[in-house]
């Protein structure tokens, strides 16, 4: 019989699910869209994973969640989906299917999948994620840093020296002024500028840039990165042009440190998919 590696990115919206082979190569996928009842949605990822593997053994598998969450007992509550608090889902998901289950934050796992599907191991990496939030995931040889206690560190909330068109409408969801993701996100974009990332002006663009190059200064110089890769709706849709003005605008105000290299993510809009089949192969330690 053969067997097969399971990544499930669990959004607020839609659940994407694949199988991969042991070398990380997907051979199926399939997504929907959240039904939004706790009961409904792990009855659905069931279904898809039984789709997914159809008659291979499940060797393991691996998942992007929004936080909170501990990823040692596998207890989530995304704040992206009101009706899952408490959730046993490493429970629930080697009682039904008899195998590994690893889950973490989404950005973790995306940054892995960034490591992993990468053409170079990068020993220190910095993922952040730009979509309707903000947040990233930084790796020392693969492995995920954690703060105090297990915490996760919330890379879009630090304060920076702005511009914005319209100051009255910048505010972070997490009641703290001057956030970066209050500024930068897909959210923060509506609500300053009144319209989606997709339709920004070249010089609504622009502002948006010089403020994501203020974090990443920030972020240089304190995590001292060999690369940053980005991925998420916003940074893929502002595209080259976009990343290309944030990292002169890092290079401008950062003095002390090395500047590390800045991309797109390797791996598009999928890159928390990858992540959770590498995690499904390598665990979260990486073994």
């Amino acid at each position: 019989m053969s067997s097969v590696y399971i990544g499930l990115d669990v959004g607020g919206t839609k659940f994407m699910v694949a199988a991969a082979n042991q070398d990380g190569e997907i051979i199926r996928t399939t997504r929907a869209s959240t039904p939004g009842k706790r009961e409904d949605d792990i009855e659905l990822l069931h279904q898809m994973i039984a789709e997914v593997a159809g008659e291979s053994e499940i060797r393991g598998m691996g998942a992007a969640v929004g936080g909170p969450l501990d990823w040692e007992t596998g207890i989530v509550s995304p704040l992206h989906q009101p009706t899952w608090i408490d959730v046993p889902l490493k429970q629930i998901m080697e009682s039904r299917w008899n195998c590994p289950f690893y889950v973490d934050v989404d950005t973790n796992v995306a940054a892995l999948g960034e490591y992993y599907y990468s053409k170079e191991r990068i020993s220190r990496l910095l993922y952040i994620t730009l979509s309707t939030g903000m947040g990233g995931g930084f790796l020392i040889d693969g492995q995920i840093y954690r703060g105090k206690q297990g915490a996760h560190p919330e890379i879009g909330h630090q304060s920076i020296p702005f511009r914005s068109m319209n100051p009255a409408g910048v505010r972070c969801e997490c009641g703290a002024p001057d956030c970066l993701e209050g500024l930068i996100s897909g959210n923060a974009i509506r609500r300053i500028y009144g319209k989606p990332a997709e339709n920004l002006s070249p010089e609504e663009w622009d502002e948006v840039a010089y403020n994501l190059g203020q974090g990443l200064r920030n972020l240089a110089a304190i995590y001292a990165p060999d690369a940053i890769r980005l991925g998420g709706g916003v940074a893929v849709g502002g595209g080259k042009k976009f990343i290309e003005r944030a990292v002169e605008v890092m290079k401008e105000h950062l003095n002390l440190v090395p500047a590390p290299d800045v991309d797109l993510s390797c791996l598009g809009y999928d890159t928390a998919l990858y992540g959770a089949v590498s995690i499904a192969i390598h665990g979260l330690d990486g073994r």
